[in-house]
């Protein structure tokens, strides 16, 4: 018979999961220009500091799929958005998924018919729940995500991101989301919406009025995160193999990323920091 002590113990691991296209777009609006590599300089650049703070024993890139079920909901959704690609965005936005997918010891995951924050919350609250995780993201999102074992940590403040005390996602319902193109109630701003969903009764009174009930509840389900219990068997998932690092730095030296090459030293240390995650990855 196995006593207590005898039991094995679940190691808990550290899981980074990491916003793909947030921290893309972050690169590309950084000040260091590298010509016509610009975006995926400043991402390699950033992505070693970013991911050697948390000491991760794995590490997601998640990537965006399409919102099918909120585009059903709402045909506008994020529709009031204008891309360009002046500064040839798409095509370094490929170099660096592509990159990340051949030579870097993370698991690169999309579902194509959801976005990258249900994908993220999913892999937080459900499959890692048992881990300690930390979601990196700029994305306020995910503040309904923050638990004791899931943090959030916003890489341009460089400060983790503390849960709120009420419910988030009926107070954004309120106040809308105007980068999604979710319009709120008039006249409600941050404080108001706060002391609604702060006060049951409060906001069973704003809620008693059809209108408003309807629009709350649209509005809630638009910005809640989808349960992706039954879709894993429907993730798109990369994992790179026999990984070859020197094959990496003929890519950057190609591209000119000197500061991250150009010294043994230097490329070492950039090396070191993801090839401790190689021994999870297979």
């Amino acid at each position: 018979m196995q006593t207590i002590f005898q039991k094995k113990v679940k190691t808990l691991k550290k899981i980074v999961l990491l916003d793909g296209y947030n921290l893309i777009y972050r690169a590309r609006h950084s000040r260091m220009k590298k010509g016509e590599y610009s975006t995926v300089f400043n991402f390699f650049r950033s992505l070693r500091p970013l991911v050697g703070n948390f000491n991760p024993d794995i590490v997601y890139f998640v990537l965006e799929g399409v919102p099918r079920k909120r585009l059903e909901m709402n045909s506008e959704y994020k529709g009031q958005r204008t891309y360009h690609d002046k500064d040839n965005f798409r095509t370094q936005r490929k170099v660096i998924i592509s990159l990340l997918k051949e030579f870097f010891p993370f698991t690169v995951i999309r579902h194509p018919d959801y976005e990258c924050d249900d994908v993220i919350n999913y892999l937080a609250v459900e499959k890692h729940k048992d881990d300690d995780v930390t979601i990196v993201s700029t994305d306020t999102d995910f503040i309904q995500s923050i638990s004791e074992s899931v943090h959030l940590f916003n890489p341009v403040s460089k400060k983790e991101i503390k849960k709120v005390e009420y419910d988030y996602v009926a107070h954004k319902a309120l106040t809308g989301d105007k980068s999604d193109n979710i319009i709120g109630f008039t006249g409600i701003g941050n404080k108001k919406a706060e002391n609604l969903v702060t006060s049951k009764d409060l906001l069973t009174e704003f809620l008693s009025i059809q209108e408003n009930k309807e629009k709350f509840e649209h509005n809630y389900e638009m910005i809640k995160f989808h349960d992706l219990t039954s879709e894993k068997d429907s993730f798109e998932i990369n994992k790179a193999v026999n990984i070859n690092w020197e094959d990496l730095k003929i890519k950057f030296s190609e591209m000119e990323f000197n500061s991250i090459i150009g010294k043994e030293k230097s490329w070492e240390n950039y090396t070191k920091t993801f090839k401790q995650l190689e021994r999870e990855i297979k």
